[in-house]
């Protein structure tokens, strides 16, 4: 397991969290759950690429 992927996630998300509260406390609801979206949105393509590099793995042990 790539724990440095996890580190990298959960700074994520301690990121939107801290922002996303700014936000909403300056009355920027719109700009928080637009923030909230952007880290989902980066989470979501490290994710994809991990499981692009599985798929890769996959077809390389089976020799597909």
């Amino acid at each position: 397991m790539d724990v440095d992927l996890i580190f990298k996630i959960a700074a994520i998300g301690i990121i939107v969290s801290v922002l996303n509260q700014v936000l909403i406390r300056s009355g920027r609801e719109e700009q928080a759950t637009m923030t909230t979206l952007a880290g989902l949105i980066v989470v979501l393509m490290m994710m994809i690429e991990q499981i692009s590099l599985l798929f890769d793995t996959v077809k390389t042990v089976f020799g597909l």
